[in-house]
């Protein structure tokens, strides 16, 4: 049986990309599916590439008990339009801008191109940024969206 395959994208790779990454592999595991699937992250632009995910967005899933992700930030290649089964952006910038780069590339996409949010049972859509946040609320608030919208995303794959 083939594995199935995500990739996560935002903006830098260092904030919400990465969470979504880590609660799916979480999920998974609680799931004992870990084998079936091939999960990554990645970012549209390149100004953390190399880096390791932000200070604050480690902290909040360390918080949540996800203690042993790893992660270095990268920037989406064209090879990823291949390769991924589905590929999940955090806002409409992020898919806008991945739409016209595989159109400008000219592609042959594989992957579907979605709103994480799109599968949150409270409708939220949008997973904003927190890179400039002043407090943790808001990546608590990524946390808490991109982990009901993973779950939303596993659960509609059993419907």
């Amino acid at each position: 049986m083939d594995k199935k395959s995500v990739l996560f994208v935002c903006l830098g790779n260092t904030c919400r990309s990465p969470m979504a990454e880590a609660i799916f592999i979480y999920l998974l595991k609680q799931r004992s599916i870990t084998d079936k699937w091939i999960v990554d992250s990645a970012g549209i632009a390149n100004y953390h590439v190399g880096k390791g995910p932000n200070r604050r967005a480690a902290d909040t899933l360390r918080n949540h008990g996800i203690n042993d992700f790893q992660h270095r930030a990268r920037q989406i290649t064209e090879d990823d339009f291949v390769n991924f089964d589905y590929i999940f952006c955090m806002d409409y910038y992020n898919i806008t801008t991945l739409e016209k780069l595989a159109q400008r590339l000219k592609v042959p996409k594989k992957a579907q191109i979605d709103l994480l949010g799109n599968y949150d049972p409270d409708g939220e859509q949008e997973i904003e940024d927190p890179y400039c946040a002043i407090s943790m609320n808001e990546f608590e608030q990524v946390y808490q969206q991109c982990l009901r919208s993973c779950m939303g995303f596993l659960d509609s794959l059993n419907k």
